[in-house]
């Protein structure tokens, strides 16, 4: 079943993290590179949503590397989703073309910090890292033929790095609803 991202107020802080990533080492929000702009991707391997814009979101984030600091959380419960495990997120990774971290939050604490709802959950911070936007990557869905451009984060990003507020609307992301461990649903 589709679940749509809450819309967390704009202007929130980005909360703190320091999770491991798939490649071994750890990686918290302070670690970012001092940028423009942030991204936080909440992401999983298995969910058809993500894996339509996949590639998408690494050249988006590849595009911007030079004025973002980017990073994707998975933060599934791997027992019953073990297809979003580390292995296999690393194989996503590279098979979409991350060249940002990917990290794992098992305790899932940053998901509910964040107030994530789905897969793909995007939310773009300014330089003071307070929210800027938060919603969809673009029209494009596992069931429509729509060409993955990342046109709505990319108008967003495109304010954020001029100084500009974003421009409305901000729709929701849409995808598979983060698999919450059983009884932290």
């Amino acid at each position: 079943m589709a679940v749509t991202s809450f819309m967390v107020p704009l202007g929130t802080l980005a909360p703190d993290f320091d999770l491991p990533s798939v490649d071994g080492r750890r990686v918290s929000l302070a670690d970012l590179e001092s940028t423009p702009a942030t991204l936080v991707i909440f992401l999983s391997n298995h969910c058809p949503y993500v894996r339509r814009i996949e590639q998408g979101i690494g050249a988006l984030a590849a595009d911007h590397s030079d004025r973002m600091a980017t990073v994707a959380i998975c933060s599934n419960d791997v027992v019953n989703y073990p297809d979003d495990g580390a292995a296999h997120l690393a194989r996503q990774a590279e098979r979409a073309g991350f060249e940002f971290p990917y990290l794992i939050d098992e305790s899932q604490d940053v998901a509910r910090a964040y107030n994530a709802a789905c897969t793909p959950d995007f939310f773009l911070y300014d330089a003071d890292r307070r929210l800027a936007y938060r919603g969809e990557f673009d029209d494009a869905r596992p069931s429509n033929q729509v060409p993955v451009t990342g046109s709505s984060l990319r108008r967003a990003i495109d304010a954020v790095l001029t100084g500009r507020p974003v421009p409305g609307p901000q729709n929701p992301s849409l995808g598979c609803g983060i698999k919450w461990k059983p009884g932290t649903d």
